[in-house]
């Protein structure tokens, strides 16, 4: 039995109802096994603007380090659209992403066989079912580059710059093939290698690392093909490692083809335990406060920080286990329904189904 502390920084749009709930469901939880979890707010985000003047509080980065895990609801959202840029909501991922040293982000994606109307592909490509996992570098890359504004050879231009050091790219690969190990032995390392130079160290470094890991499959993909092989061939894909940009872009694809965006958690990962989990969708602020939010995906994340932060590998089964079962009884939230005749389900009355579940 155990006792965590976790930081918890609901963000904006639908953010506090999709945390809310997913802390309703931890609470069971820890009752069911024992457990205690202290939950501490912090601001960040548009939120944390509208407070602070800031996107990211000193206080809210101080007490995530100092917690056992971080849940993250979203941030942003039209209402900040013309701050300056270091000032936007997005600031404080990134920023919270680089104090707490968290490099991997792990998105999984599969598709529910009790959702397979709702995924876009056609049912001979939906029937082989899809279970993938993308380990995306999250600092580093063209989002943590050199930036800036110049005098071009067509007037003013601007500029960001891509960059990775072999080390940056040993130690993602290192967690692709660990997480390999631990599923269906298969990692494609995604690239550029055709036109880009940081892409052909990157697939030099994958290359030598996967010599450590004989037991596990590795195969190279230009990123324009990748794209095209998850919509015409996902079951293809096991372990998929990328840059941080092409990471955020195949994510969101892959998301797309389970049927909801909705449904997809998140894990950012380091060296340490202390781990920020988030849903992957954004913010939503045209149905906040609507009822129409999904909870599943972030209630999902929580079953990742159990998993991953905490080593409570029967308390994360028993989470997944409910949702599963849940959408198995056919209840929906509005961006799941479909065509079927099925009422939907409010993001409070979704959450309660899955806790009489657990």
């Amino acid at each position: 039995m155990g006792t965590y502390n976790i930081a918890v920084v609901k963000g904006d749009g639908i953010g506090p109802e999709i945390v809310s709930s997913a802390i309703k469901v931890l609470e069971v939880v820890a009752q069911k096994y024992g457990h205690t979890f202290i939950f501490t707010e912090y601001l960040a985000g548009g939120c944390a603007i509208d407070a602070c003047g800031v996107p990211l509080p000193e206080e809210t980065v101080a007490g995530c380090k100092a917690s056992d895990s971080v849940l993250l609801g979203a941030v942003g959202g039209p209402k900040w659209d013309s701050v300056p840029n270091h000032l936007r909501p997005e600031k404080a991922l990134l920023g919270l992403r680089a104090a707490l040293g968290l490099y991997t982000n792990l998105r999984p994606a599969k598709i529910y066989p009790a959702l397979m109307e709702a995924c876009t592909l056609r049912p001979d490509i939906v029937e082989k079912g899809f279970d993938l996992v993308i380990v995306r570098e999250l600092t580093g890359g063209i989002y943590f580059g050199e930036r800036g504004r110049r005098d071009g050879k067509y007037g003013p231009e601007a500029f960001d710059t891509e960059a990775y050091s072999e080390m940056e790219v040993e130690r993602i690969a290192r967690v692709a093939f660990e997480t390999a190990r631990k599923r269906r032995k298969n990692v494609v390392s995604i690239d550029k290698a055709n036109v880009l130079e940081t892409s052909r160290l990157w697939r030099e470094v994958v290359e030598r690392v996967a010599a450590e890991y004989p037991d596990v499959e590795l195969a190279h993909m230009y990123v324009d093909n990748a794209a095209m092989q998850l919509v015409r061939e996902p079951s293809r894909f096991d372990v998929a490692v990328t840059s941080n940009m092409f990471g955020d872009i195949l994510s969101d694809e892959a998301s797309q083809i389970t049927g909801s965006i909705g449904l997809l958690p998140s894990a950012s990962l380091g060296d340490s335990k202390c781990g920020m989990y988030e849903p992957i969708h954004g913010s939503a602020p045209d149905i906040a406060g609507t009822g129409k939010a999904n909870p599943m995906a972030t209630i999902l994340s929580t079953a990742m920080m159990l998993r991953y932060s905490f080593d409570l590998a029967e308390e994360a089964d028993c989470i997944e286990n409910a949702v599963n079962q849940v959408l198995e009884d056919g209840y929906r939230t509005a961006d799941i329904v479909g065509n079927s005749d099925v009422t939907p389900l409010t993001c409070d009355e979704m959450t309660e189904k899955i806790i009489g579940r657990l």
